[in-house]
């Protein structure tokens, strides 16, 4: 019965916790935002099966977490480079129907998946495509092609 009481205040502290910390939509969350929902559960998840079962102990882990995020959180506002260090920029990778192959393979992305992403955007053909942009969240963005009249 303990345990379930750890899970269950465990669960709203920690959704508590990540709401004064910051929110974003999921498809926005940064590589900086997953560490910080994953490294905040691993230590929840800690407090209600590992060896050291203390609520307190918990609790001042997770805060102590949120603390430094909402630190870097600040500094990541004070400074467009560790902005950048921390949450990346957005790529091209494809402009004027050229492909930036040295940027694709250095992401891992495919033009199947930007083309996918293309069709998600009402665009089916590449000619329709005047930009794709890997974005900083991984998301990949496509501008449409001005039609010439």
């Amino acid at each position: 019965m303990a345990g379930a009481f750890r899970a269950f205040f465990g669960y709203f502290f920690l959704l508590f916790i990540v709401r004064i910390a910051g929110r974003r939509p999921g498809k926005q969350l940064t590589p900086f935002e997953y560490v910080l929902v994953f490294f905040m559960g691993g230590l929840a998840l800690t407090a209600m099966v590992g060896n050291d079962m203390s609520l307190t102990n918990a609790i001042c882990e997770i805060i102590a977490v949120a603390l430094a995020h909402l630190l870097v959180d600040w500094v990541r506002c004070k400074s467009p480079v560790f902005a950048r260090l921390t949450d990346g920029t957005p790529l091209l990778l494809l402009s004027d129907s050229q492909w930036r192959p040295e940027t694709m393979k250095a992401m891992g992305v495919q033009d199947d998946d930007v083309m996918a992403s293309a069709r998600e955007s009402s665009v089916f053909t590449l000619e329709d495509i005047g930009t794709a942009v890997l974005e900083r969240n991984g998301e990949i963005s496509i501008i449409k092609r001005e039609q010439d009249l």
